[in-house]
């Protein structure tokens, strides 16, 4: 018979300060005690989930004083949505306790010299920020406790709920929560998710049921532009024409701003899109944004910065750390779409792109021509395998390379291998400083850390990119 694990609640604990990946922490008898649901400031109970012998973790249950940095959340749905983790902290705050999650995590894990950072970036616009959005349809619709109490009261069953249209709950696979507005994305964003589940809702037409893996109405991209495009996949889990030819002639109808709409049937029990075939039922099957001067093709599965216009900051400040003078060969690692490459083309002399997504360097290309940019080349594959002695005497060795890998970092083989090229300037863009810290310690044998600059790329969220130039000692 297993042992019941007593629960331990730490009560009336003053929250000090903000740790990684959105938790607070506090000090309990020389013990760091990692805290979910609270904000520096707080005085809190804080129920243990993990109890070791110089740390803890567990989630706040009853706030005995607010600390005095709170603010209201603007979106009804905060704390519930997996979305923003923030809305109670001041965005100059936030920025605060961003710019030390980059410190914290150089210092305590990279070990290495380092300069002064420099303040960090803010965007100007905290709200509908976004250009992608992913909506869920589901048949497993969150209900917070008192909205259930109320239900059972009047005699309704939950399990009469049609569905949600909305976000996933944090922490749960199969539970959407019915988000009334999202104010991560400009409309009609809100106004065509409701459309849709509207039309699904009157036609009787099943959300889909992510444990038995069966349902009509599955997902929806959404995603716009600076230039006024708008971009709608809807994703559906059979394909019935007539109702599906129904609901896309409604919304053309409806909101004329479409300027693609597609459609993609997924019969996947996942609900990734990398080896599905979207279908184009209205436009020309992609939408075009711009940074800068320079114009970008966005198919429905492209990779490209969520939040344009700090993507442009986040820009420039990669340009400006490459040190450009027209004279360099640019190596572009993890180069996606070609989006940083094509940003420092007019500087460089050359720009040689390297990715594994076989469908990203399709579009790198594209965008390289929709430019006009004749020195740009991409290729696929992994950079250790690519970049050897051969490829450099056919493209020329790098003077600079700008590395943005996924949040992981970089392998340890790549690592190695740019120490073996020995560039002399890198220029690293992470959106994890844990990971790029990891990375730079290893780098550390041959470069020296000059420049760093963090930039917000998501406010009210957790997230912080960072910008590092390395020269070589």
């Amino acid at each position: 018979m297993r042992k019941q694990r007593k629960t331990v609640v730490l009560e009336n604990i003053l929250v000090q300060d903000y740790a990684a990946e959105g938790k607070s922490l506090a000090r309990v008898d020389g013990k760091v005690i990692f805290i979910e649901g609270a904000v520096p400031g707080d005085v809190v109970d804080v129920q243990l989930s993990k109890n070791k012998t110089d740390w803890a973790e567990g989630h706040t249950i009853k706030i005995h004083t607010l600390s005095a940095d709170r603010v209201t959340p603007f979106c009804q749905h905060f704390g519930v949505c997996g979305g923003c983790q923030w809305q109670m902290l001041p965005y100059e705050k936030q920025l605060f306790y961003k710019q030390k999650q980059v410190s914290d995590n150089l210092g305590r894990i990279g070990k290495i010299p380092l300069p002064e950072m420099n303040p960090i970036i803010g965007a100007d616009q905290t709200r509908q920020y976004r250009n992608k959005l992913e909506y869920t349809f589901a048949t497993g619709k969150f209900i917070p406790t008192e909205e259930f109490r109320r239900m059972k009261a009047d005699g309704v069953s939950p399990k009469e709920q049609a569905g949600a249209a909305g976000f996933h709950v944090r922490g749960f696979f199969d539970k959407v929560v019915e988000i009334d507005t999202c104010h991560l994305q400009e409309e009609p964003t809100n106004f065509i998710r409701k459309a849709v589940a509207k039309f699904a809702i009157d036609n009787q037409l099943p959300f889909y049921d992510t444990r038995a893996h069966k349902g009509w109405l599955r997902n929806m991209f959404v995603r716009n532009t600076t230039t006024g495009e708008l971009m709608i996949n809807v994703v559906l889990g059979y394909e019935d024409e007539e109702h599906r030819k129904k609901l896309l002639d409604q919304l053309l109808q409806q909101f004329p701003q479409i300027t693609t709409l597609l459609y993609t049937i997924n019969t996947k029990k996942n609900d990734s899109l990398s080896d599905l075939d979207p279908q184009v039922y209205f436009g020309k099957g992609y939408i075009i944004e711009k940074l800068e001067d320079y114009s970008f093709m966005i198919s429905p599965k492209s990779f490209f910065q969520t939040n344009t216009k700090q993507a442009e900051k986040l820009y420039q400040v990669t340009r400006d750390y490459a040190d450009l003078d027209g004279s360099q060969t640019v190596y572009d690692l993890y180069c996606g779409t070609g989006s940083i490459g094509i940003f420092v083309s007019k500087q460089a002399k050359k720009i040689v792109g390297v990715e594994m997504i076989g469908d990203a360097i399709i579009d790198a290309k594209k965008n390289a021509e929709l430019n006009g940019i004749q020195h740009a080349s991409f290729f696929t594959g992994d950079v250790i395998d690519i970049c050897n002695d051969a490829f450099f005497a056919e493209h020329g060795r790098p003077d600079v390379v700008i590395t943005d890998p996924p949040r992981a970092g970089m392998h340890e083989k790549l690592v190695k291998k740019l120490l073996d090229i020995a560039a002399p300037t890198v220029v690293y863009v992470s959106c994890n400083p844990a990971t790029q810290a990891r990375d730079l310690a290893l780098l550390d044998e041959k470069y020296k850390v000059e420049k760093i600059q963090p930039v917000d790329m998501f406010p009210h969220t957790l997230h912080i990119e960072n910008v590092v130039q390395l020269k070589l000692k």
